[in-house]
């Protein structure tokens, strides 16, 4: 599937062949950091189908528990988040869902780091439901 990926404020865009039941929801404490919010949800692209359009994303290299390396890249003007990848020749872009136009049709398939989400946030229901603020 196509997508088409764009920051807040239009200067870096994005377009990734990608597998829509690629999509996972990660509730590890770096992607709640990262992202200033309580998880975060990705797909995951194949280096060789991600193209970078416009703009030049500003790299934030964050060494993980396990010693690794990975890089987050982010707009330096409106610093929406726009992936994170190895640091050295990337296998694959996981890609910020939130950023891509097509997102209504990527529903997340798997869950990962659960032992950090907060035990609320893995369910809703029953939480009022306002259309808008």
């Amino acid at each position: 599937m196509l997508v088409h990926g764009s920051c807040h404020c239009g200067q870096i865009t994005y377009e990734a062949d990608v597998e829509p039941d690629a999509v996972r929801v990660c509730h590890c404490t770096d992607c709640q950091q990262l992202s200033g919010t309580l998880f975060r949800a990705v797909i995951v692209a194949a280096r060789e189908k991600f193209s970078l359009r416009s703009g030049e994303p500003k790299i934030y290299v964050k060494t993980t528990d396990s010693g690794n390396k990975r890089v987050q890249s982010f707009c330096g003007t409106c610093g929406s988040p726009i992936y994170s990848s190895a640091v050295s020749d990337p296998p694959s872009y996981s890609l910020r869902l939130g950023l891509i136009r097509e997102r209504a049709q990527l529903r997340p398939q798997k869950q990962i780091w659960c032992r950090s989400a907060l035990p609320w946030a893995m369910n809703l229901e029953g939480v009022e439901k306002i259309s808008q603020q």
